[in-house]
């Protein structure tokens, strides 16, 4: 006879779940209130529909252009962190020691820079790449190379890409040494009994076995690069012109600096919703692999 499954410590959690459906669901219904109107300041709102909606997706609107502008900016981010960080984080992760003191040690000065809140690490780049006492921009113009974050594209992106690899290539090298932490040493006998090259232990197990964790890392830095604001909005706020405006800082600028706040709300809410499309997908992704490695015999 099957025990009969008690449901009643979902009681316990219960409080918690309302809590925090009540303060989301709240701020969600007043921007989608917010979204539909217009405003002429006064509090009066007056009906819009879908207007703000059908001038976000048009290209051809100012708030269109403006917003398609901000979204490639970000999609570029996010690219170019993914390609730096997580090849930089497999390659530190491989790099660091196996046993004895100098785990804890390692593990230390990985976890560093991830505890420094993020607008000190925009405040410590702003200093650190000034051209007149920042050590980063006096020694580039030293060596003769035009290096002025606040007046050059390239290099504001280079200044803001750094300064993002610098602080988050911990975090992908911690998930992926936890991943080679957890893979038996059995698999290393095997490979050392068939005379398997350093290459070939790589490709062969060390990373297939963090494939889940690399999709972790992969989803948690592009979210988060994604949706950056406070470090470039410290160093550049945006700038040279647009040129670093991502869709946070181009968002906040719409709805404090302009104070438009149906146009800020239709792009928050499209805004909101790539994200959680960005996040289905990853979480389609990491469900599949399990389930295949699941119907191959393997832990997941």
């Amino acid at each position: 006879m099957e025990k009969p499954i008690n449901n009643r410590a979902w009681l316990l959690v219960a409080p918690v779940f309302l809590i925090v459906a009540f303060s989301a669901i709240l701020p969600i219904m007043t921007v989608v209130n917010y979204s539909v109107q217009d405003t002429f300041g006064n509090n009066q709102f007056f009906w819009n529909g879908l207007g703000w909606f059908q001038e976000l997706l048009d290209p051809s609107t100012e708030l269109g252009g403006r917003f398609f502008a901000a979204l490639w900016r970000n999609l570029a981010f996010s690219a170019i962190i993914l390609a730096i960080e997580v090849p930089l984080g497999i390659l530190v992760a491989l790099s660091m020691p196996r046993e004895g003191w100098k785990v804890a040690a390692t593990l230390v000065v990985m976890a560093l820079p991830l505890l420094i809140p993020w607008n000190v690490v925009g405040t410590i780049w702003q200093v650190f790449a000034r051209a007149d006492i920042g050590l980063l921009g006096y020694g580039l113009n030293w060596l003769g190379i035009d290096y002025n974050y606040t007046g050059d594209t390239l290099s504001a992106w280079i200044t803001i890409v750094v300064m993002d690899v610098w602080h988050w290539t911990s975090l992908v090298a911690l998930l992926c040494y936890a991943g080679l932490k957890s893979i038996p040493d059995a698999y290393y006998q095997a490979a050392r009994i068939d005379g398997a090259s350093r290459w070939a232990i790589f490709t062969t197990i060390q990373l297939p076995k963090m494939k889940r964790v690399l999709l972790i890392a992969v989803l948690l830095r592009f979210m988060d690069s994604f949706m950056i604001y406070t470090e470039p909005f410290v160093l550049t706020g945006g700038g040279p012109g647009n040129a670093t405006t991502f869709l946070s800082i181009d968002l906040v600028k719409l709805a404090l600096g302009q104070f438009d706040l149906g146009k800020a709300a239709a792009m928050s809410l499209v805004y909101n919703l790539i994200v959680l499309a960005v996040c289905w997908v990853f979480y389609t992704v990491m469900t599949n692999t399990g389930s295949e490695r699941a119907d191959r015999g393997e832990p997941a």
